[in-house]
């Protein structure tokens, strides 16, 4: 290895801080910190009501698609795994090489609010559980959703981030803001229709009925070719263009958005745990 790669990877040590440790690393530990209090709060809540639930509380277990949970807990948890390479290549100055990684990692993530916005759509029009009508439905969507917000935010990072990468070298005044506010538009264009089109292609699926694939192509036809064509868009934007002004000396930057990740990931971990799995070995008992 080196003396540059050396350098890059002992960058997080920072000599001009009074610990070492970068500012920026240190308001996110501190911030992780409170989260950490926010979240454990949620889910203590969540744990005690499940207890003795009230007579008419739903039994999570009838309701629960744990395949699909499941499911989308391992996509998460790979979703760690890429943001890691995605540290390790800014780390070594490999750019193009974190872009890949990071556009898994927001694919990852947007597998998995997929998953859960098909997860709640089930919850509420076809088992009729809503945040209002029982304590279940409260603490689950209360939690369940406060985390699907810190995964959105995450993904919102990730790709404001990919963006930043591409900045070339030099770069001053409006022309490299406007072309990354189209990148950003045409990044939201594919996202938002490629999920639509996901989900209704999944409920079409689900339905069972012959007409409902036909039905599907007719009616999110458009939502398709747009989707299609914002991804053409993402690939043709994303060309490279020369030299960047992003790279090794960015590795802090990544650092920290890699923390936040991992800590998201963590936190459902906790969650799948409690809120899932522990309805399967320790069932609640009614209140009479």
């Amino acid at each position: 290895m080196n003396v540059a790669a050396n350098t890059a990877l002992d960058r997080p040590h920072d000599p001009s801080t009074a610990t070492g440790i970068p500012n920026k690393k240190l308001l996110l530990w501190a911030f992780l910190a409170s989260d950490c209090m926010f979240f454990g709060t949620l889910i203590a809540s969540h744990l005690v009501y499940r207890l003795h639930p009230p007579p008419g509380n739903p039994s999570p277990t009838q309701i629960f698609n744990i395949e699909l949970t499941s499911f989308s807990t391992f996509i998460l948890l790979m979703s760690s795994l890429m943001m890691a390479l995605a540290v390790n290549a800014i780390q070594r100055g490999q750019v193009r090489s974190m872009r890949s990684s990071l556009l898994v990692t927001i694919t990852f993530g947007l597998i998995f609010l997929g998953c859960q916005v098909f997860e709640f759509n089930d919850f509420v029009f076809e088992k009729h559980v809503t945040i209002t009508n029982s304590i279940f439905g409260s603490t689950f969507f209360t939690l369940t959703g406060t985390h699907g917000t810190h995964v959105a935010i995450g993904v919102l990072w990730l790709t404001l981030m990919y963006i930043r990468s591409f900045k070339p070298a030099g770069a001053i005044g409006g022309g490299w803001v406007g072309r990354a506010v189209i990148h950003l538009l045409v990044f939201a264009a594919a996202v938002l229709l490629t999920m639509y089109s996901a989900l209704g292609f999944a409920h079409a699926v689900m339905a069972g009925d012959g007409n409902a694939l036909p039905a599907y192509f007719r009616s999110h036809g458009p939502a398709i070719a747009g989707a299609l064509l914002a991804l053409g868009g993402l690939r043709w934007l994303g060309r490279a263009r020369g030299s960047v002004d992003f790279d090794d000396r960015n590795a802090n930057d990544v650092e920290s958005m890699g923390l936040y990740w991992h800590f998201v990931d963590i936190v459902w971990i906790v969650i799948f745990t409690a809120v899932y799995l522990l309805e399967y070995v320790l069932p609640a008992t009614p209140l009479r």
